[in-house]
């Protein structure tokens, strides 16, 4: 039997933030987890450079139940804060659009920031062990401690922290494993479904399969949630940042509006008709769009084939059309696809300050494994980092 101050299940971004932050206050703490090597989700993100952050992080950035929970941890570790540890490991990095904060060079830069904090704890007389490469058999309490059982040897300690993420990306080993713990605990869990995904076309939609790589600046909308960047139609339907972003939004059954001309007039095929009424529907669309885009949704509209010959009050309908055109999404293309997951542990029974639960004392649940799921662009870096070393404080 080995005895730690805390153990952590899951070797990703945060828990190793919460093993580096409860070590360095002394702690001997155990991470645990099924992948032979730390940071595995951590090194495909960004295309591989790590979208570590972004620097314009706020609480409403963040879709949860309580919209409110994620405000403590996150006031108190901000993107500052980790990019004056990015800084201090002296890792090159760069701001692209939307805030978003890259590595210049590689994502193992992040992870192995992370595992030099871990090692880090040895000066304040902390500890902190890995065990890779193998399965967790079983997690128990007695009421006092918490005791897991790894390969036929038992660890116990008095807090078990849970940061196995969600079941996004199956193929890195990603799986629900955080919620069977949650309700082994008696702790609820709000329905998880996937996030920034791509999203399915069927029926007479299917058509814009057809535009496979085609790309243009949108504003896509659910609801009243709007996002402004780049759709990309694939063979299967729609992805690209604005549709990945609106996707953790979007329910089965409902519609999607896409704004295609965001940045034109509400009377500009009017005005086109004025000054170029021999110009068809297509070459007016096709001097904002691309070509292929263009052509398929001039088809669609079916105006006459000068704006000419169009009346005022149908082109007017068709630049409605064009400024919120629906979609009926038949599906996603489900977590293997999905960046994160929407859902997960429910925030009613944590602390918002420690990420401890409430009727379990010394059981604290941490990053995508909670009910808190941020925007694209780092967003769920963040709250990683913040979650980690909250709960890595409570220790």
């Amino acid at each position: 039997m080995q005895i730690y101050d805390a153990i952590i299940l899951g070797a990703g971004a945060a828990g190793l933030m919460a093993a580096a932050t409860a070590g360095q206050r002394g702690r001997r703490v155990l991470v645990v987890d099924h992948a032979e090597a730390a940071g595995k989700k951590i090194l495909i993100s960004g295309g591989g450079r790590c979208n570590f952050t972004n620097i314009g992080t706020t609480p409403d950035r963040f879709l949860s139940a309580n919209p409110h929970f994620a405000k403590s941890a996150l006031g108190r570790y901000t993107p500052s804060d980790f990019l004056a540890l990015v800084e201090a490991h002296g890792i090159a990095w760069h701001e692209k659009t939307l805030g978003q904060l890259f590595c210049d060079g590689s994502a193992r830069q992040i992870v192995a920031m992370l595992l030099d904090e871990c090692d880090g704890a040895v000066r304040a007389g902390g500890t902190v062990d890995m065990l890779l490469g193998l399965p967790v058999d079983s997690v128990g309490h007695d009421g006092m401690r918490f005791r897991i059982v790894r390969g036929g040897k038992a660890f116990e300690a008095p807090r078990l922290i849970v940061a196995t993420g969600g079941p996004s990306i199956p193929k890195m080993g990603a799986t629900g494993y955080a919620y069977d713990l949650a309700r082994q605990f008696g702790l609820k869990v709000v329905e998880p479904r996937p996030a920034l995904v791509p999203l399915t076309l069927g029926g007479e939609e299917t058509l814009f399969r057809s535009l496979s790589g085609v790309a243009s600046d949108v504003v896509a909308r659910c609801g009243k949630t709007r996002f402004r960047e780049a759709a990309l139609f694939t063979h299967r339907g729609l992805s690209g940042p604005a549709i990945l972003q609106i996707s953790s939004y979007w329910r089965h059954g409902e519609a999607i509006g896409i704004d295609f001309l965001p940045d034109c007039a509400a009377d500009w095929l009017i005005a086109a008709k004025r000054t170029t009424p021999r110009t068809s529907p297509r070459r007016a669309l096709a001097q904002h769009l691309p070509d292929r885009l263009a052509e398929t949704l001039a088809e669609r509209l079916a105006l006459p084939g000068e704006l000419g010959a169009a009346t005022d009050k149908a082109l007017a309908a068709a630049t409605a059309k064009l400024a919120d055109w629906p979609f009926h999404p038949n599906g996603s293309e489900g977590y293997a696809k999905a960046e994160v997951t929407v859902g997960g542990v429910s925030t009613a029974g944590l602390s918002s300050r420690t990420l401890e639960a409430k009727a379990v004392p010394g059981l604290h649940v941490v990053g995508e494994a909670v009910d808190v799921t941020g925007w694209l662009g780092g967003y769920n870096f963040q709250w990683a980092w913040a979650s980690g070393r909250a709960a890595g404080e409570a220790i």
